[in-house]
């Protein structure tokens, strides 16, 4: 795959990412899961907007620098903060609409991670410091995403290491 092949295909998995939380702000019966959820799309949406000028720039000059490249996702204390305000609104009930959300976020980012470690793994030198910016990006997503369906389903997990263990 060509570096520009591979920026248009980011785009296309950034695209497929917001569209699944915007779709889910709009799902969500409570604030505490639309605010989540439109954090993400602000996320995605920022990606999309951020690939879209590496494409030009790739286009104009054949370079790609990872420059600039942010993210929005808060602290780990925030995102804590957020996981018992979620915990407390769904309440452990897999069926809740949030909870179907989050697990569709969670394959779509699963996916988009995959694709950046492969362009990691198969690209130039050159290109590769802003596929590794975005998998950096992209695991922390999944993490938060993962760590707000632990807590839900409150299957004592965290992160995905379990939290207590009644076996010793």
């Amino acid at each position: 795959m060509t570096v520009e092949e591979a920026i248009k295909t980011s785009i296309e998995y950034e695209t497929k990412v917001r569209d699944v939380y915007v779709e889910a702000v709009e799902a969500a019966p409570n604030e505490q899961g639309r605010r989540l959820f439109q954090l993400m799309a602000d996320e995605e949406q920022h990606h999309l907007d951020y690939l879209e000028t590496k494409l030009e720039q790739w286009s104009s000059d054949g370079t790609v620098t990872d420059d600039g490249l942010n993210t929005a996702i808060p602290a780990a204390n925030t995102i804590e903060e957020g996981v018992e305000s979620l915990r407390d609104t769904v309440g452990g009930k897999p069926g809740t609409v949030e909870l179907q959300w989050l697990r569709k976020a969670h394959g779509v980012e699963r996916e988009t991670s995959d694709f950046y470690a492969r362009m990691v793994d198969e690209l130039p030198d050159e290109a590769k410091s802003l596929f590794k910016r975005f998998l950096e990006i992209e695991e922390g997503h999944l993490m938060l995403v993962q760590a707000q369906i632990d807590q839900a389903l409150g299957n004592g997990y965290w992160f995905d290491v379990r939290e207590f263990d009644l076996e010793g």
